[in-house]
């Protein structure tokens, strides 16, 4: 779970500091560089794998493209001058994670705090366009007595935070960054503090992170903040994927762009393990079915995935309440996206960090409460332990649609707004901020947050609009 992240000098996102909890709505109008803040988480789950120019390949540049030049992801970044960006984020770890060759790590304890700086070295030659280079690397934990200052969302102490922060370090930094004659050292320290020797990595030749070198449970704190990094996902559920056919030898876990879906479903239904009790394949398809069945205009009596043994495929069919029975290509697109996320709200396994863009596209006005719920429910419940029957799930959507902040909780809510702000050369510019509801657990003293007033455009119906309800239906 990321609890707080802090960006400076990345795309526009000059300086911003937010605290997150398990559901978060960024509300702000078009251009307005939302998706900016999803392209920065999205860069920091690609830097815990690949090395640090191919994971800049992979984020959307600044023609929205990806692949472009890496002076894309700087402010102000073809300007001549020193190009720097700086990321922290404080996050809880998984109390267990694999290694790369399936050997079980435990860290010594599961809340941290990450920093990360880059820089740009200049090109070399008329065909070079530059590269990433890494500057300061650093990770240390937050002792669980600190932990209520830093996890500020409303929780249950008992069942939720003593179950997630869990464990103890007694010593110093997991990886620490020191200046030597020689150039930078990223130190990585084992879980057993001050005992041992810490292996130094020279950050000039890194190339890459050196939390994404870390592959074995030697380091197991390391490992697992790796593994919680990676977990992030930027959720692009696409129509073509979602009706794309699945094979028997095909993965039966979804990707990101809802790939996968039908034998993801049938290995929920059929997987022992799903949950406790007596859940059986027809528990879990009339579950799918019946959240589905929260969009108005579509008549659900049962859901089902159908192995062909013949031709080694799965196909899920929905049969309406008038007895026809439709395979998944053939549902509209908003229909598909919301059958998928209804899948994944029933899929234990699928956990970690969900960015999504504007989940009502596609979606009627009238089944707005039920998508908005719905990504709601996708999160963990804060006020339970996290489990098989609550996974820990951390959901972050923006949007522009009124109607999704209406109904949205005030205190989930952050605005998007553009307000002045003093660049390191001393100027004034123009960058994204992040307001908190004034009322909210994330609202600081003396620092910026918006009202009602601020949010009128999403409250009150468009000057001009000519077709309102009379006064007494509103009443």
């Amino acid at each position: 779970m990321l609890t707080r992240l802090e960006i400076r000098g990345f795309k526009n996102l000059l300086d911003v500091q937010v605290d997150f909890g398990p559901f978060t709505c960024i509300a702000g109008a078009n251009g307005m560089g939302k998706s900016n803040v999803f392209d920065a988480i999205e860069f920091l789950s690609y830097l815990a794998t690949d090395p640090l120019m191919e994971a800049s390949q992979r984020v959307r540049g600044a023609s929205g493209m990806r692949g472009g030049d890496p002076r894309d992801l700087f402010w102000d970044g073809y300007r001549d001058h020193q190009r720097k960006m700086s990321f922290a984020v404080e996050m809880i770890v998984p109390a267990e994670v694999e290694d790369d060759l399936g050997a079980p790590a435990k860290p010594t304890t599961t809340f941290l705090r990450y920093e990360l700086d880059l820089g740009f070295s200049d090109p070399v030659g008329e065909s070079s366009m530059g590269r990433l280079t890494l500057e300061r690397e650093e990770l240390r934990h937050i002792t669980r007595g600190d932990a209520p200052r830093h996890l500020k969302f409303p929780h249950n102490v008992k069942n939720f935070r003593n179950t997630i922060v869990a464990g103890q370090r007694r010593g110093g930094a997991f990886l620490s960054t020191h200046e030597r004659e020689n150039g930078t050292v990223i130190n990585v320290h084992g879980d057993g503090g001050s005992f041992g020797k810490p292996q130094p990595r020279a950050a000039a030749r890194a190339g890459r992170t050196v939390l994404s070198t870390v592959t074995t449970n030697d380091y197991p704190t390391i490992l697992a903040a790796r593994r919680e990094m990676q977990s992030w996902h930027r959720l692009a559920l696409e129509p073509s994927a979602l009706r794309a056919p699945d094979g028997f030898v095909d993965p039966r876990s979804m990707e990101t762009n809802g790939r996968h879906l039908a034998s993801t479903l049938y290995r929920i239904a059929n997987d022992t393990s799903y949950a406790s009790g007596d859940v059986d394949a027809e528990a879990v398809y009339a579950q799918v079915s019946d959240r589905l069945s929260d969009l108005s205009g579509v008549s659900v009596e049962s859901i089902v995935v159908e192995p062909d043994q013949v031709r080694e495929v799965f196909t899920l069919f929905l049969t309406e309440r008038s007895g026809l029975q439709l395979p998944a290509r053939a549902l509209s697109e908003g229909t598909l996206r919301f059958l998928a996320l209804c899948v994944l709200l029933e899929d234990p396994s699928f956990t970690g960090l969900i960015c999504m863009e504007e989940p009502e596209n596609g979606i009627h006005p009238a089944n707005l409460p039920a998508m908005v719920q719905l990504v709601r429910d996708l999160a963990v419940d804060p006020t339970q332990a996290p489990g098989a029957e609550n996974p820990f799930r951390q959901v972050i959507i923006n949007t522009h649609a009124p109607g999704v902040v209406q109904l949205c909780d005030p205190a989930d809510l952050l605005l998007a707004e553009t307000r002045p702000q003093r660049a390191q050369d001393g100027s004034v510019t123009t960058a994204l901020a992040l307001l908190p509801y004034y009322k909210s657990w994330r609202a600081a003293r003396g620092a910026r947050s918006f009202s009602e007033g601020d949010v009128v455009a999403y409250l009150a119906a468009p000057a001009g609009a000519q077709l309102r309800l009379p006064l007494e239906m509103i009443g």
